[in-house]
Formats: structure tokens, C-alpha cells, sequence
């Protein structure tokens, strides 16, 4: 799941900027997803939904887009849910509950402007599911960081590649981008179990097969023959994966991402964003 204010993969946001400065808090979303295995009642649930200033209203505590809501005390995000699928016009609905095991402080510079900051807000932490439409739950590990910016993606960077991976004593986040101009920009962080947090030397990337919509990917492993990856999101500019490698000599596996930003930013790519993109008010 993912909250934006100023969305940053919105067509209408990108057409807007054209004329001009824009207001980010016109251009917000909610970003849900459901992968459900094949055979089960639902195989997956998209919902991407912008919304305007109007049905927008935010604090430093809340934010809500539309009928859906997150609220953070300090150590724990709950978030309600209440949008429509697209294509397919599915209800999605139900409670997200992300307790915190570790609070990440720092902020991380991804591109050589210093115009993009990340931060890994819950580098660890516990996350409980409760959906009423689809009927499910479960509870498990989870994650939560935020990115921030002051100029748009596509300006500043080529592609960027991102994963977070399991260790037997804490978690590794591997980030690397490939900024327009400038030298790129790579950030390994190990946690340990008790939030301490130090920088690494990440081995040399592996390069894993391309999307069905031959987007690049690649991972940071010790050895080829550990790198493998499952597909969960294949878009024209956009994949997430389920990936596994090798790591600090252990075995390891968590989430991968893959972002092009020139894909992003062709005409035609721009024309189907829409389609899965709705914007109501």
C-alpha cells in the first residue's frame, strides 16, 4: 500500500505541472493492492483512485483521500480502507495495523541534487490484516518508509532499484538510483535486531530477467546461482517483485522493486495511466 500527496506516477499531476507550479495536495491517492495465489476466490485487487483538495484533509497526526484514512501515534499506522477496484469495479475494504519493532531517524539523499530524501520509517515491523470485502486476514511482517521530494521523479532520475531482505539478525534495505545527471547513488543499511543501523558494501548486482513488459531488473547478491525473483506487479514502467539472493553470507529473501523513469515519462505510456488510474474530483 501507498499514500501520496502529489502522486507522483499521476498522469493528471504530470499534465498539470505543465503549465506551471501545481498543487500536490489536488493530486492524492491510495495506492491498494491484494495478490491472492491462483485458484483462490481473488487472484488480485488493484485500486489507485486520485482524489482532489476537496475530498483531501490532512494533520501531522491523520490523512485521509476520499473514505480512506491513515493515522500514526508515534509508534503504530492504522489505516481504513474504502475504495473501488479498476478495471474490475471490486470494493476493497478492510483495516491495516502497522506496529513499529524499530523507528528509522535518519533521512537518506538519493540523487546527487539532494533535491529526494528516503527514509525507512519501520525498517521492522508487525502488521495485522483484517478485510471485510475481500473477506480475509492474516498477520505477518512488515514496512514503511517515505520518500519526498522537491522536483518530479522523471526530471531527476533514469531508474531506480530498491529491496528489503530478511536476515537471521535484522534486515538489509538496498536502494539504487540512477539520477540524470551525476554519478549514481547507491545505500546498503543492515539493522540489527535492536535498531542499531550501520552502512555496508553491497556485493556487485546480478542481473535477473526482464518483466513481460522488459522492464531491467537486478539485485545485489553474493552469488548468481542464489539471485531469483517472482513477479507480483508488471507495469509499462513499474515492477514488484518477491526476490531471493545471497547477502552478508546468508540466503536471504523480501521485496524488490524496479522503476523506470523514461518509461514513465513517454507519451504513451501517459495515455493508459488512466485506465488504472481514475481521478474522481
Amino acid at each position: 500500500m501507498i499514500a501520496f500527496i502529489g502522486s507522483v506516477f499521476s498522469p493528471y499531476y504530470a499534465r498539470a505541472r505543465r503549465s506551471g507550479p501545481a498543487d500536490p495536495l489536488d493530486h492524492c491517492a491510495f495506492n491498494v493492492v491484494l495478490y491472492g495465489p491462483r485458484g483462490r476466490s481473488f487472484a488480485k485487487r488493484w485500486a489507485m483512485t486520485e482524489r482532489g483538495r476537496r475530498q483531501v484533509s490532512r494533520s501531522d497526526r491523520e490523512f485521509r483521500v476520499g473514505n480512506s484514512i491513515m493515522a500514526f501515534d508515534g509508534e503504530s499506522l492504522s489505516i481504513e480502507i474504502d475504495e473501488r477496484c479498476v478495471p474490475i469495479p471490486h470494493r476493497l475494504r478492510g483495516t491495516i495495523r502497522v506496529k513499529a519493532q524499530m523507528l528509522g531517524a535518519d533521512d537518506y539523499i538519493i540523487d546527487p541534487a539532494g533535491r529526494h530524501i528516503w527514509r525507512p520509517v519501520m525498517p521492522s515491523a508487525r502488521i495485522d490484516v483484517a478485510m471485510t470485502d475481500p473477506d480475509l486476514c492474516w498477520s505477518g511482517h512488515g514496512y514503511a518508509d517515505h520518500n519526498r521530494g522537491s522536483a518530479p521523479l522523471e526530471r531527476d532520475f533514469a531508474s531506480w532499484t530498491w529491496s528489503r531482505l530478511s536476515l537471521r539478525d535484522g534486515m538489509a534495505i538496498l536502494y539504487d538510483t540512477q539520477p540524470r545527471q551525476g554519478a549514481p547513488v547507491s545505500l546498503a543499511l543492515r539493522y540489527g535486531l535492536s535498531g542499531a543501523v550501520e552502512r555496508f558494501t553491497p556485493p556487485e548486482p546480478v542481473t535477473l530477467p526482464k518483466t513481460a513488459w522488459r522492464i531491467a531488473r537486478m539485485v545485489r547478491s553474493e552469488t548468481e546461482t542464489d539471485a531469483a525473483i517472482r513477479t507480483l506487479e508488471d507495469t509499462p514502467f513499474y515492477a514488484r517483485s518477491a526476490v531471493s539472493a545471497r547477502l552478508c553470507g546468508e540466503s536471504v529473501s523480501g521485496m524488490h522493486e524496479s522503476l523506470s523513469l523514461d518509461r514513465f515519462a513517454s507519451p504513451i505510456v501517459q495515455l493508459m495511466l488512466p485506465f488504472r488510474m481514475p481521478r474522481r474530483g
